[in-house]
């Protein structure tokens, strides 16, 4: 199957938030024939959010598949133009810790108000100085998973004091070893300070958060349990994970919800 084409979904709102997404892989089939892309399945997530705030705010998405060695092209610099308010970069099969160039090239986009999910949550913390390696067992985790919040944590999620704990679908087999470090990088000014909102017994960094400039999660944010499902499958096919593997993870899914 060829890879998405660069495409936008517009808003006709007069109040409107412009996001790019860096599509960093392509989700299964039967995925793409209801949604197309992983940018489409974002774009429906943001739109209800955006639908739900109050005043109501447009979703604009502009979508562009990355991943230079299967025909993707990532955007240049002068391409950002003034009217992308965030860049989103999506999960991915591939390695974050590889070093690929076109890898190097997305990494290079924290310079910009960002936002990374699974795969790009890492590479946006190998920038300042996070190392990024497979589990020690070598095993993914494959969960509807309670990541315990920070106090940063719980102000986000606008959680009470007595809310300790969030769950997202997890499905890695690498991690942040340890949290990013602003002097590690000059992409970031020397004070700002980055927040870890989130830990877990498997990956004690969950997430990270810049205000008004990053944010990053290890968890899908984006998954429901039948796209999950239907990853796993991919996951099996091309043969990280096997079938006992996936039939233990997708055990009750059915009564799980993104961001539950």
């Amino acid at each position: 199957m060829a890879p998405p084409e660069a495409h936008t979904v517009v808003s006709d709102h007069p109040e409107k938030v412009r996001m790019l997404v860096l599509e960093t892989d392509e989700p299964h089939p039967d995925t793409q024939a209801k949604r197309d892309s992983f940018g489409e399945v974002l774009h429906d997530l943001l739109k209800r959010a955006g639908d739900e705030h109050d005043p109501t705010l447009g979703e604009e998405t502009v979508m562009q598949y990355v991943v230079e060695r299967n025909g993707g092209k990532i955007p240049q610099t002068e391409e950002i133009t003034d009217d992308i308010h965030a860049i989103l970069a999506t999960e991915s099969v591939y390695n974050a810790h590889s070093d690929e160039a076109w890898i190097h090239k997305i990494m290079d986009f924290i310079k910009h108000t960002f936002t990374g999910i699974c795969f790009s949550h890492q590479i946006l913390c190998r920038v300042p100085g996070s190392k990024v390696k497979p589990n020690a067992d070598g095993e993914w985790e494959l969960s509807h998973t309670a990541i315990t919040l920070t106090d940063t944590g719980r102000s986000f999620f606008e959680l009470l004091a007595t809310e300790q704990k969030i769950h997202l679908h997890q499905m890695y087999v690498d991690h942040v070893v340890c949290p990013p470090i602003v002097e590690k990088t000059s992409l970031l000014e020397p004070a700002t300070k980055i927040h870890m909102w989130g830990s877990g017994d498997r990956a004690g960094v969950r997430g990270v958060y810049v205000a008004r400039r990053l944010f990053s999660t290890q968890g899908h944010i984006e998954f429901n349990a039948a796209i999950v499902k239907k990853q796993l499958e991919l996951r099996v096919k091309s043969g990280p994970l096997t079938e006992k593997d996936a039939d233990g993870a997708t055990y009750g899914l059915n009564e799980c919800t993104t961001g539950s």
